[in-house]
């Protein structure tokens, strides 16, 4: 399984759709006049976290993740149709912080927990929304409004339910292969491991997720390998 535990994404909700300035032109209908309908709802942006997921390795190459845009108001006072939400699915245990990487917006800690992040914009109004006393032709329109976007860091605070740890070249791969069916690499050199390995194992009627956590290297604190930031998970 490959790993990942940390990344940035950029979200953009759905901007809401435009109202429609139409008016009624049908044959034998003795008065026409306005009836452009609202344009729709733009979609959000819906984080879940999900039991079955433990990386974050879906957004390692999506980074850029946008909700449909609401649908143009149209004749016959039709509302335009609504955006379709974003779902996005994220491992249970994951941290949503702003763009400084620092300010905490969500900890997802609890399996099926939904957050609203980004908001969709609201659709603008067609020209029956106008119409007056005073006014029975109006040909004004609103445009929607756009929807929020910014980034956010997302960070995966627990990978495993039991972190294998030891010496180098002290079997902790040979072990995680034996007891579930991942495929690290195994040699007999120092450091082979470097990047932490999950495996699945059923133990009493349950999932239980382990991990092969990779040793330190020299300058490590330097940022040299992985760094020293994937120690949090021990």
């Amino acid at each position: 399984m490959k790993f990942l535990d940390q990344t940035k994404i950029y979200l953009k909700a759905g901007d809401g759709g435009s109202g429609s300035a139409s008016f009624r032109r049908e044959k034998f209908v003795e008065f026409g006049g306005p009836d452009g309908g609202d344009g729709g709802q733009g979609g959000s942006i819906i984080f879940l976290a999900d039991k079955n997921l433990n990386t974050l390795i879906d957004f390692r190459y999506k980074q850029h993740l946008k909700a449909e845009r609401g649908q143009d108001g149209m004749g016959k006072k039709k509302t335009g149709k609504s955006g379709e939400d974003l779902i996005l699915k994220v491992p249970v245990g994951t941290q949503i912080f702003e763009e400084d990487n620092n300010s905490l917006i969500e900890d997802l800690t609890k399996s099926d927990q939904k957050i609203m992040i980004a908001k969709g914009g609201k659709g603008g109004l067609g020209n029956v929304r106008f119409k007056s006393s005073i006014n029975r032709s109006p040909r004004k329109k609103t445009k929607g409004n756009k929807g929020e976007c910014f980034w956010v860091w997302l960070q995966l605070k627990v990978i495993a339910d039991i972190g294998i740890v030891g010496m180098p070249n002290s079997g902790k791969s040979s072990l995680l292969s034996v007891l579930t069916s991942a495929k690290p690499k195994i040699a007999s050199y120092p450091f082979t491991t470097i990047n932490p390995n999950l495996g699945v194992i059923s133990y009493d009627d349950k999932e239980v997720t382990l991990a092969d956590i990779p040793g330190l290297i020299e300058g490590a604190h330097e940022g040299i390998g992985l760094g020293d930031k994937f120690l949090r998970h021990i």
